[in-house]
């Protein structure tokens, strides 16, 4: 799951957009970019957030240096717990050709300190936007580890793993997403979102998305 195959294995699935979101941490997300650029994908920088309740959150970012900026203050609250590469494997940061530049030295999946309000109020406050990630998993899924969508923070989506599970978000928009950690696991394209842009510039297009992400008009 390097930037470069990631993005390689997209375009063979016919994908036009495609965010990365590795868990608590974005250092990969520069890579990934200029990968999809060689195969004209348009790239969405993010974070597979977990909070200190143990819930995955996705939060995805319009540009690249806000989700950099977000993923700087993430680090700021993660647990300084020493990764196990003999067991977990290396969790290296890579450039745009898959050549290791550094690499992480603490476990990235570990709950960070910020709870799931604070953690969607910094998310906005680097303009970006979250969401509880498979609610219908029940590993990390809020229903599973809350049983129920808090007051607070209000959240207007909620990301599936099947369609078919729909009723769990109750009135909320959904998306549904791949969720893959592996290469095979990354989806086909298989539906259409339309956006309100003529453009194909990657700016536009990420503007347009989280225009529409923001009306609640998927």
């Amino acid at each position: 799951m390097t930037p470069c195959n990631i993005a390689g294995m997209a375009h063979l699935n016919e994908l036009d957009l495609v965010a990365l979101t590795d868990h608590n941490t974005t250092d990969n997300c520069p890579a990934f970019f200029a990968a999809c650029e060689e195969y004209g994908i348009v790239p969405v920088a993010g974070m597979e957030l977990t909070t200190a309740e143990d819930v995955h959150l996705l939060c995805i970012f319009e540009t690249l240096d806000d989700a950099t900026a977000f993923g700087e203050e993430v680090r700021t609250h993660r647990m300084r717990i020493k990764n196990r590469t003999e067991i977990f494997g290396e969790q290296p940061i890579l450039n745009e050709r898959d050549e290791k530049i550094g690499e992480d030295p603490h476990f990235l999946p570990a709950a960070t300190d910020l709870d799931l309000e604070q953690a969607a109020t910094l998310v906005e406050a680097h303009g970006g936007i979250c969401w509880p990630a498979h609610i219908d998993r029940d590993a990390n899924g809020l229903l599973a580890v809350l049983g129920f969508f808090p007051p607070e923070p209000v959240f207007k989506i909620a990301e599936l793993r099947d369609a078919n599970n729909r009723a769990l978000a109750g009135d909320r928009k959904i998306v549904v997403c791949s969720d893959a950690h592996r290469l095979w696991e990354i989806g086909e394209a298989g539906g259409t979102l339309t956006l309100d842009t003529d453009e194909t510039r990657p700016e536009a297009v990420r503007h347009a998305l989280f225009q529409t992400l923001r009306e609640g008009t998927l």
